[in-house]
């Protein structure tokens, strides 16, 4: 049986998103909740007869690059006279 891995991750780039979708993904509701569960049909259809009697439960990790705050004449350091 050469089918799809069972136990691998699916991971789907969202890429950037509003604040208003995201929480609609908490909601379980929105333009991102339709293309997560778009996604998990696929992976359920792929796996064939492999899903059957299997539940899966999608992982959503939100992340936000920290912006760099900027500091003119960079750091001080005390001087000890």
């Amino acid at each position: 049986m050469s089918g799809p891995i069972l136990n691998a991750p699916i991971i789907m780039e969202i890429g950037k998103a509003k604040k208003k979708d995201i929480r609609d993904v908490s909601r379980g509701q929105g333009k991102i909740m339709g293309d997560l569960q778009d996604a998990m049909s696929e992976v359920t259809s792929s796996l064939g007869e492999q899903a059957d009697g299997k539940q899966f439960v999608p992982v959503v990790l939100v992340y936000r690059k920290k912006s760099r705050s900027k500091r003119k004449g960079g750091r001080l350091f005390p001087v000890l006279f």
